[in-house]
């Protein structure tokens, strides 16, 4: 998986909301809170789960990919414009600072 395929967070989760964002070394995945609008990754989804999915980008070793994300239990389900998917625990999620 690109960035995170880390095993399932053991406390239940509240329902995410805002900008979340979880880092592992240089490497950074970002959560909207709004719709996905990525053209590559909505034709990878069954059009019925699109209003599901929120907007995402990865850096990962300085580049920057596109994704979509919902929740799924204890974890963000992510996919990615290449087709690629990973999952991060929402345990591991913090809502990002702004300055």
């Amino acid at each position: 998986m690109r960035l995170f395929l880390l095993c399932a967070a053991l406390a239940a989760a509240p329902a995410l909301a805002g900008n979340l964002v979880a880092h592992e070394g240089g490497d950074t995945v970002r959560l909207a809170d709004g719709p996905c609008t990525s053209e590559p990754v909505l034709n990878l989804l069954q059009p019925e789960l699109h209003a599901d999915y929120k907007a995402a980008t990865a850096t990962v070793q300085g580049r920057t990919f596109a994704g979509c994300w919902r929740q799924a239990g204890n974890v963000a389900h992510l996919v990615y414009e290449d087709g690629d998917e990973g999952i991060i625990p929402i345990a591991d999620l913090k809502p990002e600072l702004t300055t």
